[in-house]
């Protein structure tokens, strides 16, 4: 399923869209933000924050700037830097 699909789907309300998008996903996510956090605790809650933000504001991602991957991985990365800094 291409990016595009995917996020028109997620704008319907497509629980399994949201499933989908975790299972291709979620692994680079909570990569990203354990070796950013050095917390595997710390990088399931961001990893749960990134897809709900994703369930919760599906416009908020714009396929036209780049992947959702990309988008994904830019959140977890966000999130990361602000917890580990206030850590």
């Amino acid at each position: 399923m291409s990016d595009m699909e995917l996020c028109a789907r997620l704008t319907a309300g497509d629980l399994d869209a949201l499933a989908a998008a975790y299972d291709e996903h979620g692994s680079y996510v909570y990569g990203v933000a354990v070796k950013i956090t050095g917390s595997r605790a710390q990088a399931e809650e961001i990893t749960q924050s990134v897809f709900v933000t994703l369930w919760e504001q599906p416009l908020s991602y714009d396929p036209s700037l780049g992947s959702l991957r990309g988008w994904l991985v830019s959140r977890a990365l966000h999130q990361s830097a602000l917890r580990s800094r206030v850590s």
